[in-house]
């Protein structure tokens, strides 16, 4: 079987922020979003930086070796980052989340560090009752995941635990391997939306006819009518069978 996929990306600076710290890149087998940490030092460069790294790896690869790409790709813009604060002292402290997705032939592989998501819909173009079901793929990199019965530790902070900052520990993503089916349909998305808008409203967007274009901008206007407290970003990746 021959698939193919259509995207669309699109970003938005909300209603709170001074700047867009956010940073996408939507191409042919390679679709990434990087979340620059608000409050820290240059997060807008910390998610340029990242990006521009990953866009070298937006190729081909033989199915098998999906996630030893993305996680060399990972690892190169953690490097990168590294790089730019040894020439530039004064970005120390710099950091971002990213989610991306490698796909080629029936396979793609999900790479996240931090709390930027991946979800997917089910076949969309069906009828069937699945159709009405968004998966989260990926897991929230925060305190509250890491420790057992968080949910009673009031005082836990709520912050990431894990994200691209430029050191060596801890770095490295969770690497998720999925099978490609027509119909699938992929969100990737910075907090902005997946924190402001619960998740019912995100699927009820994704099921909602219309393109990947019109699906991307419902899923931004929709997260500044919830306030729009951050920066927004998504990609929508639907993927089809070859004609």
């Amino acid at each position: 079987m021959t698939l193919t996929i259509e995207v669309a990306a699109c970003t938005h600076i909300g209603l709170v922020r001074r700047r867009n710290e956010d940073a996408v890149y939507a191409g042919r087998f390679l679709f990434a979003v990087a979340d620059g940490l608000g409050g820290h030092t240059a997060g807008d460069v910390a998610s340029t930086v990242v990006i521009e790294t990953l866009r070298a790896h937006d190729r081909q690869v033989d199915p098998a070796g999906l996630p030893a790409v993305l996680g060399q790709a990972v690892h190169s813009a953690n490097q990168a980052l590294r790089r730019r604060i040894e020439t530039e002292p004064e970005l120390a402290g710099m950091g971002t989340t990213l989610v991306a997705m490698l796909w080629s032939g029936t396979t793609a592989v999900l790479a996240n560090v931090g709390d930027s998501r991946a979800y997917l819909l089910r076949d969309v173009d069906s009828n069937t009752s699945g159709a009405s079901e968004i998966v989260q793929i990926t897991e929230d990199h925060t305190y509250g995941n890491l420790v057992a019965d968080a949910n009673s530790m009031p005082n836990l902070p709520g912050r990431i635990s894990r994200f691209l900052d430029g050191r060596p520990d801890g770095r490295s993503p969770d690497l998720t391997v999925r099978a490609l089916h027509p119909g699938n349909r992929f969100l990737l998305c910075s907090d902005g939306l997946s924190s402001a808008v619960p998740n019912e409203l995100i699927r009820d967007v994704l099921c909602s006819s219309g393109d990947q274009e019109e699906i991307a901008d419902r899923l931004i206007t929709l997260a500044i009518d919830h306030g729009g407290p951050d920066n927004i970003s998504v990609i929508v990746i639907d993927v089809r069978s070859a004609r």
